[in-house]
């Protein structure tokens, strides 16, 4: 499903986290849950929405949403007030739970075949919790730079570029004239490539990858990726 016609030369490939390397469906529902039994438990119990019942509609809503106070909203049926104070917690609630996360299929393999890039992962998940998964499956060392949400205020979160530009400089110190790839699951991620190079040197080009194993349907969306993947060993064909 590439749109990409010609092999491109990848000076440094940044990637998301959920969806993308890691299937964290599980774990992402259960500590929603949790969170909402402190914050709106009125949606707890047999009021629970049904997008948090199974992973496969836990997946349909996030790939349906722009980001996640969408989602919290308009699928979880969250209050403003409610969303506010459920956003501080996910650390926390995420650095708890041990719901097993697994990679996706593939990505142990192709991330070796691409241990001789300069590769990073920039995520809104927090890097405590990239690093350990990562860690688990023995390749953490294969990223030069991990970069989470938690050190950013909500309007400099990803999609904003501040965390996508802090981990290219620590992959990649100097970008100019350079191709970065960045591989993702939603049109979240698109809008991150775009603003990542929106703030680099106009002789530099992000190209964002959207993978497709984790839920996601890109043809409608309104920002369009350069290449669409449904296996991670098809970033190797680029």
């Amino acid at each position: 499903m590439s749109r990409l016609r010609n092999r491109i030369n990848a000076d440094a490939i940044l990637w998301d986290f959920d969806g993308t390397l890691a299937d964290s469906a599980a774990k992402n529902i259960t500590i929603t849950r949790q969170i909402l039994e402190k914050v709106a438990p009125e949606l707890t119990g047999d009021r629970l929405p049904r997008w948090l019942r199974s992973i496969a509609d836990y997946q349909r809503a996030i790939h349906d949403t722009e980001n996640w106070r969408d989602l919290y909203r308009e699928f979880f049926g969250m209050t403003e007030a409610d969303i506010r104070t459920a956003g501080p917690m996910w650390q926390t609630y995420q650095d708890q739970d041990d719901t097993e996360v697994n990679l996706f299929d593939g990505v142990l393999e192709t991330i070796g075949k691409l241990a001789d890039r300069p590769l990073g992962v920039s995520s809104a998940n927090s890097s405590k919790n990239i690093r350990r998964v990562l860690a688990e499956h023995g390749i953490e060392d294969a990223f030069r730079s991990i970069v989470g949400y938690e050190r950013y205020s909500p309007e400099k979160q990803k999609p904003a570029a501040d965390p996508g530009l802090e981990c290219l400089r620590a992959v990649l110190p100097d970008a100019r004239g350079k191709t970065i790839v960045y591989v993702g699951d939603h049109i979240a991620d698109v809008i991150f490539a775009k603003n990542i190079n929106a703030r680099l040197h106009p002789s530099c080009r992000v190209i964002s990858v959207i993978v497709t194993y984790s839920g996601a349907n890109p043809e409608n969306w309104r920002q369009q990726p350069d290449a669409v993947i449904s296996h991670p060993s098809e970033i190797l064909e680029f």
